[in-house]
């Protein structure tokens, strides 16, 4: 029997990103020392969020899979690491993720995954609360919706959300580029 993931629905949580510019909080980042989302490039550039990588030999919170859109984070960062090179290719100067779990918890996905992009760690929340993402709660955590951003410079210029399937969401992006190539 084949376990059938519950498929997210657009809640309009995301609707109000299109056109903000980010602001000029400074993240923990796996590369080290910290990143100013404000100032990541002049160019385009994407920002996947995802609620939560996994740990090898660690349980996934109790409910886990049954909670729309959480299943899949690994994948979905796998798939990106897989695309890069299309992302490139169609315009994206970089690829960037983006969770609240600790830059210590995110090093080891990074490292594990060979994952060739960082990852910034929104642990107090402040740009999630900055740009009223959507969250969720899970075993009493406050988690990121998973979404991925198209930002030009620093003004979101495309929204996915809800994403589903994460392990196909790159393809999706790389797409999504090709069809909106900028000078």
């Amino acid at each position: 029997m084949t376990n059938v993931l519950p498929t997210p629905i657009d809640d309009g949580a995301a609707d109000h990103l299109i056109g903000l510019h980010l602001p000029d909080i400074a993240l923990a980042s796996t590369s080290g020392g910290e990143v100013s989302v404000g100032n990541i490039s002049t160019g385009r550039w994407i920002m996947f969020i995802y609620p939560r990588t996994g740990v090898p030999g660690q349980a996934e919170p109790s409910g886990w899979a049954d909670i729309p859109g959480a299943k899949g984070c690994t994948a979905e960062a796998c798939s990106f690491r897989d695309n890069l090179v299309e992302l490139h290719e169609g315009g994206a100067r970089s690829v960037i993720g983006l969770s609240v779990q600790s830059s210590a918890y995110q090093r080891e996905a990074v490292e594990r995954l060979h994952l060739p992009y960082p990852l910034l760690s929104d642990e107090n929340g402040r740009l999630a609360a900055a740009l009223n993402l959507p969250t969720f709660v899970a075993a009493g955590l406050t988690l990121l919706k998973r979404m991925t951003l198209v930002i030009d410079g620093e003004t979101i210029r495309h929204v996915f959300y809800p994403v589903f399937p994460a392990e196909g969401h790159a393809d999706q992006v790389r797409d999504w580029l090709r069809a909106n190539l900028t000078d």
